[in-house]
């Protein structure tokens, strides 16, 4: 029977894969994941390619220092840091250079928000990081962290998203569906006026999407199957 460690580790290298080969990450971003009963997580090397080893998720304690694995520690590691000192509730965090999703930090015309049903599992607020340097010291993941508050992910300004779970599978899916309702929104905005989801009933689908948790099995079924070596 495997350890939790090491199926929380093939977990993680299948969730690479899929954010790879899906384009999400391409060379830029990185993804973590607390380690069950320890103080301490996992965090992909910098300049991981589409290849990925389990020498390539790099051990962190909550203070930052490197434990094990092989490779540099991310420039952004302080998102990751930062995040997961202040939010208990989150066990995996994903930064990404979204096209779609950065592009509504950019428009003084539209702020995202849910305008497709799974977009709706960010009906809480999205809210946005207003400086786009890279986040690369504890100072700069404070702030990340503060912007983000309780919210599941946040929009950093002219840079990426932050996007956090309770596990890896909800980090990936928000992931997932916080681009696809960006793409859908930028559709909308350029056919004409778009028609965000009514804020009350955003809400009330929300609640259904959690309790079901039907997005995060379906998306993790795909990551299953894109995710092999």
């Amino acid at each position: 029977m495997p350890s939790a460690e090491a199926t929380l580790m093939e977990k993680c290298l299948k969730a690479w894969r899929f954010l790879y080969r899906r384009g999400f990450i391409e060379g830029f971003g990185h993804l973590s994941v607390r380690i069950p009963g320890t103080d301490n997580y996992m965090l992909t090397r910098h300049s991981l390619g589409p290849v990925i080893g389990p020498d390539d998720m790099l051990v962190y304690d909550m203070s930052g220092a490197q434990l094990a694995g092989i490779g540099v520690t991310p420039g952004e590691a302080p998102i990751h840091h930062e995040i997961y000192r202040v939010r208990p509730d989150v066990n995996s965090i994903i930064h990404y250079h979204g096209m779609h999703a950065t592009s509504f930090t950019t428009s003084g015309a539209h702020t995202l928000k849910p305008i497709h049903l799974m977009g709706t599992l960010f009906a809480d607020g999205l809210p946005i990081y207003d400086d786009p340097r890279l986040v690369s010291n504890p100072q700069r993941g404070q702030a990340l962290a503060k912007a983000l508050g309780p919210h599941r992910a946040a929009l950093l300004y002219a840079h990426g998203g932050a996007v956090t779970g309770g596990d890896i599978e909800e980090s990936v899916t928000g992931a997932f569906f916080l681009e696809e309702n960006a793409h859908r929104a930028y559709l909308s905005c350029t056919l004409g006026k778009p028609q965000w989801i009514n804020p009350d009933m955003a809400e009330s689908a929300r609640q259904e999407l959690l309790k079901s948790r039907g997005p995060f099995k379906r998306v993790w079924a795909m990551v299953e199957i894109e995710g092999v070596e």
